[in-house]
């Protein structure tokens, strides 16, 4: 288990340049457009690049969840999924199909101002071969929390490419924001450092995926 002052994060993070959001050229693999159309009802989205297309990316209503195939690493979100206030919030995350390269998916949460450019939110993401990561995006910028870390809590793909974890973000207590993967906590960030945790929660999902999410739930909690 991580615990990681955010203060601390934060210094590394300015000496450091900021890092462009899942820059696809790096791997030598550009996005694959999927062919999207219109979201469903509520749903609202975003991609990383404002020259990327949020129509090519294909989000959909599919039984009692929504299935993602990308195109451009993009966030998706329902306005009901804002939160003020101590929360818990969960999705599980089913990875259909290989992909060329390990790539991330998850939820994102202290999501403000979604749609200007000045856009700022933290998310927390899993990939195929058993590693999480924390970032923080503030427009055009990523700054890294805690770089894609083994966890024996996350679960790898198998050689299909098939692979379902099931994340939590635990924003119930003042003292730290907890992070969970398939119940286990791989991570807690101190509250101390964090501000205020409301915001926008929803789903962050990298490019060139297949995923499917199930069972999202946003639940205030009572102090």
């Amino acid at each position: 288990m991580l615990t990681r002052p955010l203060a601390s994060l934060a210094l590394l993070a300015l000496a450091a340049a900021p890092l462009m959001a899942q820059q696809p050229g790096a791997h030598h693999d550009p996005d694959v457009s999927a062919g999207g159309g219109a979201l469903p009802a509520g749903w609202s989205g975003r991609t990383d690049r404002a020259e990327s297309k949020l129509s090519d990316a294909k989000f959909v209503a599919m039984g009692s969840g929504h299935h993602v195939t990308s195109g451009p690493a993009a966030i998706y979100w329902s306005d009901k999924d804002a939160v003020t206030g101590p929360y818990t919030a969960t999705a599980t995350f089913r990875q259909t199909t290989k992909p060329s390269h390990p790539e991330g998916y998850g939820l994102f949460v202290m999501g403000k101002r979604l749609t200007g450019p000045d856009v700022s939110y933290a998310y927390f993401l899993v990939r195929g071969d058993g590693k999480f990561l924390v970032n923080h995006r503030a427009g055009s910028d990523v700054h890294k929390i805690i770089e894609w870390t083994e966890s024996a809590a996350v679960h790898k793909e198998d050689a299909r490419g098939s692979a379902t974890n099931t994340l939590t973000v635990d924003a119930s207590r003042p003292d730290s924001l907890r992070l969970l993967v398939n119940g286990t906590q791989v991570a807690a960030i101190e509250g101390s450092h964090l501000g205020s945790m409301d915001g926008q929660v929803g789903l962050r999902v990298n490019h060139n995926l297949d995923v499917h999410v199930s069972a999202l739930s946003v639940a205030p909690v009572k102090r």
